[in-house]
């Protein structure tokens, strides 16, 4: 089970949230069997839905993360309940693309830059909250941060991260998300800029065994950062027999009476977890008499 931290400066100044994902990222890349570009893309949204859904008030509250660039991966979502647990999917799970100028994968490349990175929050409410840039890169992180810049006009810092082994699977995975609140002083910026400046990537970090705890505070290094709080994440699906039955209701009676009339049976897979769920003909015909 993964990981995330809270923390706060002394003087209220600067907040960070930290998450070691590595366990998240595993299991969506088993769930759906990705490229190791794609597992790259996909565990960087789902690292940046859990930390964002962290500020989520109640249980009733989600939010959810699309980002799609037009490029060969093709829409990458990532949903987030109040307490960091995440669910994701992928359009396009096997991509294979060159790695980018630096050696790495290339994230960007995968996920396009001719789009949008849309941002749901649904608080409960009537309409949820929805907020929408361009594309800056495609590579999550740089995103996220222009996201909260433009349309939240929060001054932020996002670093996202994803290993994968040679054999696809996932090495470590983790990310922080930093911002300025009202009053920070320009010395403050200033130390802040200097202290990301040299600190190693994240999954530098946490290859060199550091946790969440240890990243906040080396990145707040000198505002005598103080934890509020932690959180157990995991990759949790939300889905089950009820929400499906709800699902298929809403289709309306004559979409109804055509699966019952149909020789094809009804099978309903769920596009986060894989599961299939099966409903014969009697079962489809007692839904259409509720």
């Amino acid at each position: 089970m993964g990981k995330a931290v809270r923390y706060i400066s002394e003087n209220g100044g600067v907040v960070m949230t930290c998450a070691d994902t590595t366990d998240i990222v595993y299991r969506a890349e088993r769930i759906h069997q990705t490229s190791a570009v794609v597992t790259a893309a996909l565990g960087r949204l789902l690292t940046a839905a859990s930390l964002m859904g962290l500020s989520l008030k109640n249980e009733d509250c989600s939010l959810t993360l699309r980002i799609n660039g037009k490029g060969p991966a093709g829409s990458v979502i990532a949903v987030s309940d109040h307490l960091g647990n995440v669910r994701g999917y992928v359009e396009n799970p096997i991509v294979e693309i060159p790695l980018n100028q630096y050696g790495k994968l290339d994230v960007g490349g995968a996920v396009g830059k001719d789009g949008l990175l849309n941002v749901i929050r649904d608080m409960g409410m009537k309409e949820p909250y929805s907020g929408q840039i361009p594309i800056v890169s495609g590579e999550i992180a740089e995103d996220i941060a222009a996201y909260f810049a433009q349309s939240e006009q929060i001054p932020t810092v996002c670093g996202l991260g994803v290993l994968v082994n040679t054999d696809l699977t996932v090495l470590c995975a983790g990310g922080y998300i930093l911002q300025l609140l009202p009053g920070a002083t320009e010395e403050e910026i200033s130390r802040l800029e200097q202290n990301i400046n040299g600190i190693p990537s994240v999954t530098q970090m946490l290859s060199d065994h550091m946790t969440p705890e240890d990243i906040c505070q080396r990145v707040m290094d000198g505002f005598a950062p103080q934890l509020l709080d932690e959180f157990p994440v995991e990759y949790r699906c939300s889905c089950s027999r009820a929400r499906v039955e709800k699902a298929l209701l809403s289709m309306g009676r004559a979409e109804l009476q055509d699966m019952i009339d149909s020789p094809e049976k009804t099978e309903v897979k769920c596009h986060f977890c894989n599961k299939n769920y099966r409903f014969s003909k009697d079962e489809l015909k007692q839904l259409l008499n509720r």
